[in-house]
């Protein structure tokens, strides 16, 4: 749990020019893993929905490769989640606002036929 949480930190850290591979090799995450959270989280990306993000595991490699195999796990579920995420807050804001826009519309009715009732 403290890994995954650690890695979440990674990725929400991540600015600049520095890829995701290059600051999980600088926290101290073995390449491999650091080429699997690469390939997974194109991968959770990718079954998320995203246009960006194709599905990429190295089958061999995730078999053999403990390192390799824990990263592409963790790539694709924390990445899956975040574009998961990120798609329903894009839905509620949205929705919310066109609720808030007929909320507001309707009170402003409302007043008006008060004041015109009077």
């Amino acid at each position: 749990m403290r890994r995954c949480m650690a890695v979440v930190g990674v990725v929400l850290l991540i600015a600049g020019c520095q890829t995701t591979h290059e600051a999980l090799i600088a926290r101290g995450y073995p390449p491999a893993f650091a080429d699997g959270f690469d390939d997974g989280c194109s991968s959770g990306r990718q079954a998320a929905g995203a246009i960006t993000g194709e599905f990429r595991k190295n089958v061999a490699r995730y078999l053999k490769d403990r390192p390799y195999a824990e990263g592409w796990s963790d790539g694709f579920r924390q990445c899956q989640a975040m574009r998961e995420s990120e798609e329903r807050d894009d839905y509620r804001s949205h929705h919310w606002d066109e609720r808030e826009k007929a909320w507001q519309q309707q009170k402003d009715q409302d007043t008006a036929r008060a004041f015109h009732s009077q």
